[in-house]
């Protein structure tokens, strides 16, 4: 079987398709190579001195580990000069960074997560890499924090590269979901799998059950019935998944099927969730509906969701269609029957 690389799938998106544009072809493939670069500092773990913490923290007041600064700087450094971006915003950084002066401005915004389950990284278990580009208003002449306040309908291309047994680029462009896989020999990312599509029907689901205690009544009431499996309103076994890494979660879903959720809960009360709705939920939600999924935060779509500010935090509930919207109307109708 022909392989098909990256840059040749983006070229047909472009050219045969019409799809995407020549700078947003451009940008992705930078954004690979970024990864590749990542990819390999994660590899290397303990004989390339990244693993442990850094003597610092983030703009969410978590204490950052070395990789989540070395893979926030190889992003900045790969995609600044190319042309394609007017700016990125980081999760790792409390504010934009605009592209300098000294290189050529282009049309498109970058947002990304480094590095995704920062806290798996020296126990080796998946982590990876989540981006999102969305395009500059128009008519904008200059570039400022509001222009990345766009719902995560207006996503032009989304993905995530997760580095575990195979380091994998699964990508978006608004045209059905496509896997890659890196072939080290090569030095590229292969295609393996195009129209990636999440069956509609589950037995897994991956929460994090020690929080059971903090959760509002629509999730618990979600969690119980799977928990009472064939003898309970459901008629069958579910089994629990939770890695603690949303790349790792998001890539068994959208590989074999099942529900993620990471809801409100009563420990914080004055914020809509834990994650991050312009680096993990916005893109993550868009490639799940892309697969025949869905994304909410239990009461709307993710994607329609318009975010207030850069670091805005929400709910998320992903994955297979059916049981995504069974835990949106418990939210919405908690008389709803089972």
């Amino acid at each position: 079987m022909k392989k098909i690389s990256l840059s040749r799938y983006l070229v047909e998106q472009q050219r045969v398709d019409g799809r995407i544009p020549p700078q947003l072809r451009l940008l992705l493939e930078v954004v690979a190579r970024a990864c590749k670069h990542i990819s390999h500092s994660v590899n290397t773990g303990a004989l390339g001195e990244v693993l442990g913490t850094a003597s610092s923290e983030n703009v969410q007041g978590e204490v950052q580990k070395k990789l989540d600064i070395i893979a926030n700087e190889v992003l900045i450094e790969a995609n600044e000069w190319g042309g394609h971006l007017a700016a990125m915003a980081s999760e790792e950084m409390e504010g934009i960074y605009v592209v300098p002066n000294r290189y050529p401005q282009g049309e498109y915004l970058l947002l990304f997560d480094p590095l995704d389950g920062s806290s798996n990284i020296d126990v080796n278990v998946s982590i990876g890499t989540i981006f999102s580009v969305l395009k500059m208003p128009d008519g904008d002449r200059g570039v400022d924090e509001a222009d990345f306040l766009q719902a995560g309908s207006q996503q032009v291309a989304a993905g995530y590269c997760v580095y575990g047994p195979q380091t994998t680029l699964v990508l978006t462009v608004g045209d059905g979901v496509a896997m890659f896989t890196l072939d080290r020999e090569q030095g590229s990312f292969v295609l393996v799998q195009e129209n990636v599509m999440i069956p509609a029907d589950t037995k897994e689901f991956a929460i994090n059950m020690s929080n059971m205690r903090h959760w509002d009544a629509p999730v618990k009431r979600y969690v119980d019935e799977c928990l009472a499996g064939k003898e309970g309103p459901r008629g069958k076994d579910f089994n629990m998944r939770w890695v603690a890494s949303m790349v790792a979660d998001v890539h068994r879903i959208l590989t074999r099927g099942g529900i993620f959720l990471y809801p409100w809960d009563k420990r914080e009360p004055e914020k809509p969730g834990k994650l991050r709705l312009m680096y993990e939920a916005n893109p993550m939600g868009w490639l799940v509906e892309q697969a025949g999924g869905a994304a909410t935060n239990g009461h709307q779509r993710i994607l329609d969701i318009q975010p207030g500010k850069l670091h805005e935090r929400v709910s998320v509930i992903l994955g297979s269609k059916h049981e995504v919207e069974r835990v949106t109307r418990y939210h919405l109708d908690p008389s709803s029957p089972a």
